[in-house]
């Protein structure tokens, strides 16, 4: 079985069409069509149907698809070994939330990527889970542990969140002393029926109504506040990126949450990406505990 028919058969399965396989393996379609056709000969079964949605694995299909994610594991393992161990060189893709992505790793990111210049790091911001198994990034950063899939999943650090507003808002209103003061206050915060993770549902913990004012991209909700627009939850990381907010009542409303690395489980044998996780526990520990000391 030829490892380059596995490969694309990999991508197909993940992109679960030809063209979107194509353009990922920079590679022309209709030859993606005949390596998969190649491929199912080798193997003797279909490994696809094709569905008005794209391409679905089939139960052989499926079959394969653990076994041919091993074979890829273990390609990146030996090409990782005869590099060496000095520094980290390559491609690597994280997911993560926009907060974490727009106000934690800008910082941390550079850094390791000034340790190691041969590193090339893409940051995919989306308020989403990722689908590592599609190979949407090579690691992802969750705020909620996953209970299925095969994956490993390492906690990063913990951060706490915060009531804010800005000094413009809280001077022009009602001075927040309680809880019960809140209910005479706009809000902002997440679109409810776009909340991806119940992690997020600050407001509903905390006893409040949907927001009036909602998004659902933490920097925007972050700008809401920052231009008088009302009161919402912040995470205290990116408290010093905003000078204009200061937090309501923190001695009696406070969150805690988690960011957890999570990996595909065959990943655990690539040296390089188990050196990227490493450095970027150490770092994003060390600046979360820089950042919330401004908070």
């Amino acid at each position: 079985m030829d490892w380059d028919d596995l490969r694309i058969f990999l991508a197909v399965a993940r992109a679960e069409s030809l063209s979107g396989a194509g353009r990922g393996l920079k590679i022309d379609p209709a030859t993606v069509g005949r390596r998969v056709a190649r491929l199912e000969d080798a193997v003797g079964a279909r490994l696809f149907s094709k569905t008005p949605q794209g391409y679905a694995l089939t139960e052989a299909g499926t079959r394969l698809q653990s076994h041919a994610e091993r074979a890829e594991a273990a390609v990146l393992g030996a090409s990782d070994a005869a590099e060496g161990p000095e520094g980290l060189t390559g491609q690597i893709r994280l997911g993560a939330p926009d907060g974490c992505a727009n106000y934690l790793l800008p910082q941390v990111l550079a850094r390791i990527c000034d340790a190691n210049p041969g590193l090339e790091v893409q940051v995919v911001a989306l308020p989403r889970v990722f689908n590592l198994s599609k190979r949407e990034a090579d690691m992802a950063i969750g705020v909620s542990r996953p209970e299925a899939g095969r994956l490993t999943v390492q906690k990063l650090t913990d951060y706490r969140l915060h009531l804010a507003a800005s000094r413009d808002y809280l001077a022009r209103h009602a001075a927040i002393l309680t809880p019960a003061d809140l209910q005479a206050h706009r809000f902002v915060g997440y679109i409810p029926d776009m909340i991806f993770d119940k992690e997020l549902d600050y407001l509903t913990e905390i006893g409040l109504k949907a927001p009036p004012l909602a998004s659902n991209s933490v920097s925007v909700q972050l700008n809401f506040l920052r231009h008088g627009a009302g009161v919402g939850v912040v995470h205290d990381f990116a408290l010093p990126a905003a000078p204009e907010l200061m937090r309501v009542i923190p001695d009696q409303i406070s969150l805690t949450r988690s960011f957890w690395l999570i990996r595909h489980a065959d990943d655990g044998r690539v040296a390089r990406l188990n050196r990227f996780a490493q450095q970027l526990l150490a770092e994003i520990r060390k600046e979360m505990q820089r950042l919330e000391a401004f908070a």
